[in-house]
């Protein structure tokens, strides 16, 4: 049996709570908020057997003794809850982003290290079924490697909160979802972007709901995203629409259901060569799925077996640095190298 603290329990908890609901092998043992009024009405929502509550990481943590932490808590403060954890010999799995800006990341992926405590971040859209599907097609070579990679993210929510406020809003809260599925599905490490930001008339966000980015990979892939907070209309996926360019082909997911493929042939009939397509195959078993659930079922899984989850931190990493890189080139008008 695994026993959890899980600290920060506002609206995201409920997401991670209802995961783990009935999960075995599994124990909620703990519930930490800067409220404890919260956090005791989430252990009563969940109908968790007496879990201690409180508002001290520290304290609560001495006395659960749990095997592991789970952060939910506003970026600011994760760096904090990830010393605390290690310091507890606890391995870690946190929310997404690994932390809020670079040298926060570049402490909590050594101080894990340090501590030779498993650490894994809920990078969530890996684990989606069509991800998985492209990633194994695309390795398959039936079209040949992917040379190019297009991404565009065209949703219109109306928040409240926070977010409307956010600097660099879009980059921060989302983009990373599109960079990490990506840098996954073509398996390959970013090397420098640059990226303009702007904010439409019709935004009513603070600053930096659109967005363009072109990335460069270190094999010469290029990656384009063009993305929007405030795009009105014709919606697109919450998991990006894509268009991935091959040697022998390309293969194209609306971000919902719908995957194709076409193979080139050397056969030429007027201006264009002679296309045809292929199938997209199956989800292997091996295949990890689940969202929220698949990422914490593989990282109970590397604590038990001593193995490394897949949205470890030192991966993670990659992906959170082409955020602070493409943010970094927004606000400087310069293409800016990618430091892990």
């Amino acid at each position: 049996m695994m026993n959890v603290v899980l600290v920060g329990c506002g609206a995201m908890s409920k997401a991670w709570l209802d995961a783990v609901r009935g999960m075995s092998g599994l124990a909620v043992v703990g519930l930490v908020d800067l409220d404890v009024d919260r956090a005791r009405a989430r252990a009563r929502e969940y109908d968790l057997e007496g879990p201690a509550t409180g508002t001290n990481l520290d304290a609560v943590l001495e006395r659960t003794k749990p095997d592991a932490v789970f952060d939910v808590v506003v970026p600011a403060a994760r760096r904090d809850v990830a010393l605390s954890a290690f310091a507890h010999n606890c391995h870690l799995l946190t929310e997404k982003p690994l932390a809020d800006s670079p040298d926060n990341a570049r402490a909590i992926v050594a101080a894990a290290r340090q501590a030779n405590r498993i650490h894994a971040v809920v990078q969530n859209r890996r684990y989606l079924a069509n991800v998985r599907r492209i990633r194994r097609f695309l390795d398959s070579g039936a079209i040949g490697a992917p040379t190019s990679i297009h991404a565009e993210f065209f949703v219109a929510p109306h928040f409240g909160g926070f977010r409307e406020e956010m600097r660099h809003v879009l980059l921060l809260d989302m983009a990373i979802h599109t960079f990490d599925a990506a840098r996954y599905m073509v398996n390959a490490e970013p090397k420098r972007v640059y990226c303009q930001e702007w904010e439409p008339p019709n935004s009513w966000y603070r600053q930096g709901s659109s967005a363009a980015a072109t990335f460069e990979f270190a094999d010469g892939k290029v990656f384009t995203y063009r993305g929007s907070w405030c795009a009105n209309g014709l919606r697109s996926s919450w998991e990006s629409s894509w268009r991935i360019v091959c040697e022998r082909g390309s293969l194209v997911w609306d971000g919902f259901d719908a995957v194709r493929a076409e193979v080139v042939h050397p056969v030429r009939e007027g201006l264009f060569d002679h296309v045809e397509p292929l199938a997209i195959p199956p989800l292997d078993p091996s295949d990890r799925v689940g969202g929220h659930l698949g990422v914490i079922q593989d990282f109970v899984r590397a604590v038990e077996t001593g193995t490394e989850p897949e949205t470890r931190g030192t991966d993670n990493i990659k992906s959170l640095a082409m955020v602070f890189g493409a943010v970094e080139s927004a606000e400087t008008g310069r293409r800016v190298e990618i430091e892990i």
